[in-house]
């Protein structure tokens, strides 16, 4: 009995220890894991996360994602066919020849355009791979009405390639950050939904979970954060908005309608969702905030627009579109993801068809008014692929064949319409150059270092630093590109090419003045000759007339 009574005693002592060890551990261990969170920044904080967007050193908000190779990326490559109507087609076609170094990725628009140019701007000479200066022309995000409640990375003058959702998530990722590390590049652009509307990564947000959206192309999202971080490399996270035939399946009261009541499908079969759909545009906020607390420094929307397939007499977008037009509503939203995101410490941009630069008929058709729309944006993207533009735009019998001309073209004219705007109110535009072969272009040329350089030219003599390379299936040689010092150098060539040619343009307008003055000169002086002659004449007549 008194055993018994000891080992019961025991018992409870020893329990008692052990409950007070098991106490003690989870304690340190909470206090061990606090440090190891501020230490090695992945605690998230205030709806971010650590790496994300935050200002400063430069490697803060950067983070990758991508898609499928996007052999049906309409928007880019054209491969999605649309109609012709007033100049905007989609038609199928076969994929380039892959030569010099470029592969073909799809049909190309063809999209009317009209002839415009501008003088150049002045370029500050900055390297891509630096900051630009605070003054860069980027809004502050003070326009949205928030205070940001994370300040967003330094704007930087993007040089970059697109990256698909696949490609990111195989061993091909760590070849293309070594050649944005070792090249002029500073920048991927990667695909977070793409344009089946699938969520390239497991993305743990409420209604993407709700659909099941997510597919593990990507299966560790933050250790390609991480790895892109170490280089130092800006990361555009590209989201499609209404082309979603996966969405517009999963919640068909999204979806755009025929007047029948059945979903609109374009001719590729692939169904819309319907713009004037407030519950849209929150969903699309959701995946982009996801994207922003991941550490992307920007987010990238892309067919922001409605279908080219639509037949406005077969349709219903529902009873705001009797009272707000295309535009309108585009407009509206486009402001709505600028309130919404730069609060989340990232900035904003925008793809937009080339053509609505300066066409009013391609704006209504899909409702990008470039100009309204840049009000409400930091950057803005207009796809300027020379294979995109009929023939006989700005007065080009082939554009495909004049890369340098074409995107001159196109970028001067982006550089008048977007004067009306003042500075601070302004996104900045970036060009989307073509790097591939259009093969299916009659006329066209084959895409390699020379034609990437002439369109990078092209954007730069109109006032343009930045732009994006688009190759649908991800195929970028190393030759394609130069290094930052030889980027360097060739830009300082066109800027003395530049101030020649100003200086000659100049000289040329002084001329004739000099020429006036001189003229004016010599009929001085014929006129005191003749004088002299009168006065000659005179005195010889005096003369005469004394002899006489």
């Amino acid at each position: 009995m008194v055993l018994r009574t000891m080992k019961e005693k025991w018992k409870k002592y020893i329990c008692g220890f052990l409950a007070f060890l098991l106490i003690c551990g989870l304690c340190c261990g909470c206090g061990n894991t606090g440090q190891e969170v501020m230490a090695d920044g992945s605690e998230v904080r205030d709806g971010m996360s650590e790496g994300g967007p935050e200002a400063g050193n430069g490697q803060d908000g950067i983070s990758v994602n991508t898609e499928e190779t996007g052999k049906d990326q309409e928007d880019h490559s054209g491969a999605a066919a649309e109609d012709s109507r007033d100049g905007i087609s989609d038609d199928d076609s076969e994929a380039g020849n892959g030569q010099d170094g470029l592969s073909g990725d799809g049909a190309g628009r063809q999209e009317s355009v009209s002839d415009n140019a501008v003088e150049n701007d002045a370029h500050t000479g900055e390297s891509r791979k630096e900051p630009a200066k605070a003054d860069s022309g980027v809004k502050d995000g003070s326009q949205s009405g928030d205070s940001l409640s994370v300040q967003r990375r330094e704007p930087v003058k993007v040089k970059g390639i697109y990256v698909s959702g696949p490609v990111a998530g195989i061993a091909k990722m760590d070849t293309l950050i070594d050649l944005v590390d070792r090249t002029e590049l500073n920048a991927m652009v990667i695909d977070i939904k793409n344009d089946e509307g699938r969520v390239t990564y497991k993305m743990q947000s409420g209604q993407v979970l709700e659909i099941e959206a997510g597919v593990r192309y990507i299966s560790d999202i933050q250790e390609l954060v991480a790895k892109c971080k170490e280089k130092d490399i800006y990361l555009i996270a590209r989201i499609v908005a209404f082309r979603d035939p996966y969405l517009a399946e999963k919640k068909p009261e999204w979806a755009v309608h025929t007047r029948d009541g059945s979903i609109f499908r374009d001719k590729s079969g692939l169904a819309w969702v319907n713009p004037y759909q407030r519950e849209v545009w929150d969903y699309l906020v959701e995946i982009a905030s996801e994207a922003a607390k991941e550490g992307f420094d920007e987010i990238q929307f892309d067919y922001i627009r409605f279908s080219t397939d639509l037949k406005e007499d077969e349709v219903d977008y529902g009873e705001e579109s009797a009272e707000t037009d295309k535009i309108e509503i585009i407009t509206e939203f486009t402001q709505y993801l600028y309130d919404r995101l730069v609060p989340l410490g990232v900035y904003v941009a925008a793809d937009v068809f080339g053509t609505v630069i300066d066409n009013e008929t391609d704006q209504a058709i899909v409702g990008q008014d470039y100009v309204k729309m840049a009000a409400h944006l930091d950057y803005i993207c207009p796809m300027v692929y020379p294979s995109h533009y009929h023939n006989g735009a700005y007065g080009i019998s082939i554009p495909d064949a004049e890369p340098y001309r074409t995107i001159y073209e196109a970028s001067a004219s982006s550089v008048r319409e977007l004067a009306v705007l003042p500075e601070e109110k302004c996104a900045r535009a970036r060009m989307w150059l073509q790097g591939f072969t259009a093969g299916w272009v009659p006329g066209h040329i084959s895409y390699g270092p020379e034609q990437i350089r002439a369109q990078i030219k092209g954007a730069y003599d109109a006032g343009y630093e930045e732009w994006i390379l688009w190759n649908a299936a991800v195929n970028y040689q190393p030759e394609l590109f130069l290094t930052e010092e030889q980027a360097e150098a060739e830009r300082l060539q066109w800027e003395a090419e530049r101030q020649a040619q100003v200086t000659e343009e100049e000289s040329a307008v002084t001329k004739p003045g000099e020429g006036a003055a001189e003229e004016t000169e010599r009929q001085k002086q014929a006129v005191t000759e003749e004088g002299e002659v009168t006065k000659s004449g005179e005195a010889m007549a005096q003369e005469t007339e004394q002899m006489q």
